[in-house]
């Protein structure tokens, strides 16, 4: 979600009313948010169905190993940014936070007016990730294919005594003739090789 105009949609995880209102004064003042504050301990998962959030905000004194775990939890059900605000860090909070899919960890730096940057920044980077993996799948299912392709190639120019451009040509008439993919064709191919093959 563009986080300049539209409504954005903030779980905020807080047990003190007067940090969570830091944070809700800061939101609110910059743009229009719908805004569900959740204290801390409670079901996260259920709490993030019920709104299904842009952003989670968690702002506590340290990171504790129940909340991270609950985030490995739920950042995989559907792409959002996640905020940690901490008061003291730990030797290594930055690094668990990240592996539990925190968009942007400040240490001792909540103030209203950093709110909605620092939120920013993390739905802005929570898009490029989300892009990059998008990317990354795309290449992994187009080395999947080619090899597929390859391997369809190599029965036809075992069977039918072809060169591997004229096993391709065949490959990609067929697929043209029945308006398939290419691909489609090259597991049918394997799929009878399989077959043949006992």
């Amino acid at each position: 979600m563009e986080s300049g105009s539209e409504r954005l949609r903030v779980l905020l995880v807080d047990a003190d009313d007067a940090r969570a209102a830091i944070v809700e004064q800061g939101l609110l003042q910059s743009g229009a948010c719908e805004i569900l504050r959740v204290t801390s301990g409670v079901d996260l998962y259920g709490a993030m169905q019920r709104l299904d959030p842009d952003v989670v905000i968690i702002d506590c004194e340290s990171p504790d190993r129940d909340t991270l775990e609950s985030m490995s939890e739920v950042s995989g059900d559907r792409a959002r940014a996640v905020v940690m605000f901490v008061e003291q860090d730990t030797p290594d909070g930055a690094r668990r936070a990240i592996q539990a899919g925190v968009s942007a960890y400040v240490v001792d730096g909540l103030s209203t007016a950093r709110v909605r940057p620092i939120v920013d920044v993390a739905i802005a980077r929570s898009q490029i990730y989300q892009g990059l993996q998008k990317e990354l799948e795309k290449a992994r299912s187009d080395l999947a294919g080619r090899k597929v392709v390859e391997r369809a190639k190599g029965f036809l120019m075992q069977q039918r005594g072809l060169s591997e451009e004229d096993a391709y040509r065949l490959l990609r008439r067929t697929a043209m003739n029945e308006g398939k993919p290419i691909l489609q064709i090259a597991d049918n191919i394997l799929a009878v090789a399989r077959l043949l093959k006992g």
